[in-house]
C-alpha cells in the first residue's frame, strides 16, 4: 500500500537489505555499500554516514556523504571497527527510518576450532569459526612431523592451498599415525595466527 502523503509529499521510504563489501586497494580499502527500499519514490536521495570506533570507546564521524543511488563506495579508510548507517531524505529535506550495520576492516580471527575427518588414505580438514564470516578462506599446510615452533610453518611444512576446507588425500597417509595440519584465516586485509590439528586416516 503506499504511504500516506504529508502536506510536502511522500514520507521518505525505509532502508532495507543494507550490505557492505570491504575491497583492497593498494594498502588502503574500499567500502562499497549497497541498499534498496520497498519502494521507489521519485527525488529520493539517500544520506550517509560513516563512523569508526575511537580508542576511548566513542565513535568518530569518518564521513558523510548523499547520493541518488542505492550504492555508495567510501575509498581510502583504514582498518578499524566501523558503523554504517543510511537514511532516505525526500525532496523537502523530510528523513526517513535510517538503516545501521556494522562492519571490521580488519584480519580474520584464528579458527576456533578444527574439524577432522578421517577417510580410506586422506584426511578431511574443515575449520570452523567463533563468529561466521563470510570474507573469510583458510590457507591449508600439511606435514608428517609436529613443528614445534609455529613461526616455522611456511618453511617446514607444504602448504596445500586455499578454501573453505582441504582434503588431503595420498598413498603415503597411513592409518595409525599422526599427521599435522596448520591451518589460519586469510581475508582482503590479512591473515591470522596458525591453529595446529592432528588427524589420522582411517583403516
Amino acid at each position: 500500500d503506499p504511504q500516506p502523503g504529508t502536506i510536502h509529499g511522500t514520507v521518505p521510504p525505509a532502508i532495507q537489505h543494507l550490505t557492505t563489501e570491504i575491497l583492497a586497494e593498494e594498502g588502503q580499502y574500499q567500502v562499497l555499500a549497497r541498499w534498496d527500499t520497498p519502494r521507489v519514490v521519485k527525488g529520493v536521495s539517500f544520506s550517509l554516514r560513516l563512523n569508526v570506533a575511537a580508542e576511548d570507546g566513542s565513535d568518530r564521524l569518518v564521513s558523510s556523504a548523499g547520493t541518488p543511488d542505492t550504492q555508495y563506495r567510501f575509498r581510502g579508510l583504514t582498518p578499524g571497527r566501523y558503523t554504517l548507517s543510511v537514511r532516505a531524505v525526500n525532496s523537502q529535506g523530510q528523513q526517513g527510518d535510517p538503516a545501521s550495520t556494522q562492519f571490521s576492516i580488519s584480519a580474520p580471527a584464528a579458527p576456533s576450532f578444527i574439524e577432522l575427518t578421517p577417510g580410506y588414505f586422506q584426511i578431511t580438514a574443515t575449520p570452523r569459526q567463533a563468529v561466521y564470516d563470510p570474507t573469510v578462506q583458510y590457507e591449508f599446510w600439511f606435514s608428517d612431523a609436529q613443528i614445534t615452533d609455529i613461526y616455522q610453518v611456511e618453511n617446514a611444512a607444504r602448504y596445500l592451498g586455499t578454501a573453505l576446507y582441504w582434503i588431503a588425500a595420498s598413498v603415503n597417509i597411513r592409518p595409525g599415525r599422526d599427521y599435522y595440519f596448520y591451518i589460519r584465516g586469510v581475508n582482503q586485509v590479512g591473515k591470522s595466527a596458525f591453529v595446529e590439528a592432528t588427524g589420522q586416516a582411517s583403516n
